[in-house]
């Protein structure tokens, strides 16, 4: 299997490290417009306030610099503002405590959380996770699929480079979505939020003897860029309703730059403009 960190080895002298959702398949909208916020808005009766609770949903994950974070974070912006706004949120205190605490924001985290500390926002919020979990089991085929150009690129850059993917997301649902475009052939691990959180993963892919200056992170959001940043590693960033673009553009001119060593500093910062301007419009 492709997720044994322990028994994985280094192959090539570059690794290019991809996000999943948003970044190499086209879910991440989907994803959070028909199963993340409305199975928080279910879970804890919010339908009064529905449309504006599910607006701040979207903009918080989706479409500005807090796009990408992590369920449990997103979780926490939301009930933190129904709390404030709307309607109070029995236990959240110790929610937000679990999440600004916990090295591992996961349903499997939460659980073993769960057997020592009763409370109700906490079994709350783990039962909004499966349910998150279950509505995206069952979205169709056809809204899980990768961008265009995400496949040519993964040919190509597995040529010269290791693949792993480096996702917050359920490992289930990342494998399968995948296994099912015809992907996981060019990938050599996959690594999902039960192992940890992205700059843990980057950390731990570098301990297998790759040097930073021949590691690139590809990620649509700024939690991305960090865990780039955390580990000292280069950053490519895939930008929101310009997926197909920033793809073409891996191709054509990432690559051979990386390949080439001359993927450096200035050419980073540009893209990385690029990229955090078209997340404040």
């Amino acid at each position: 299997m492709k997720s044994l960190l322990d028994e994985y080895q280094k192959t090539k002298e570059f690794l290019v490290c991809i996000d999943s959702d948003g970044c190499a398949i086209d879910t991440m909208d989907i994803k959070h417009i028909k199963c993340f916020g409305p199975c928080m808005v279910k879970e804890w009766h919010l339908e009064e306030w529905q449309e504006a609770i599910l607006k701040s949903w979207n903009d918080v994950n989706l479409y500005t610099l807090t796009r990408g974070i992590n369920r449990f974070k997103g979780l926490e912006t939301a009930l933190v503002e129904v709390n404030e706004k709307y309607r109070k949120i029995e236990g959240l205190d110790t929610f937000v405590k679990w999440v600004n605490e916990t090295t591992e924001l996961s349903n499997e985290s939460l659980e073993r959380e769960l057997e020592n500390v009763k409370n109700i926002c906490l079994k709350k919020a783990l039962d909004w996770s499966i349910a998150v979990n279950k509505c995206i089991d069952e979205l169709s085929e056809d809204d899980k699929k990768p961008f265009e150009g995400v496949k040519e690129a993964l040919a190509e850059v597995s040529q010269y480079a290791d693949v792993a993917i480096v996702s917050s997301a359920n490992r289930k649902a990342v494998e399968d979505e995948w296994s099912k475009s015809s992907l996981l052939e060019h990938v050599n691990i996959v690594m999902t939020q039960d192992i940890g959180v992205k700059s843990y993963c980057i950390e731990k892919l570098i301990e297998k003897g790759y040097s930073k200056d021949k590691v690139l992170m590809v990620g649509d959001a700024v939690g991305d860029l960090k865990a780039a940043q955390k580990n000292g590693v280069m950053f490519y960033p895939i930008m929101v309703k310009k997926e197909t673009y920033s793809w073409k553009r891996f191709i054509s001119e990432v690559i051979p730059s990386l390949v080439e060593g001359r993927y450096g500093k200035e050419l980073e910062e540009r893209y990385i403009n690029e990229f955090k301007e078209n997340l404040t419009k």
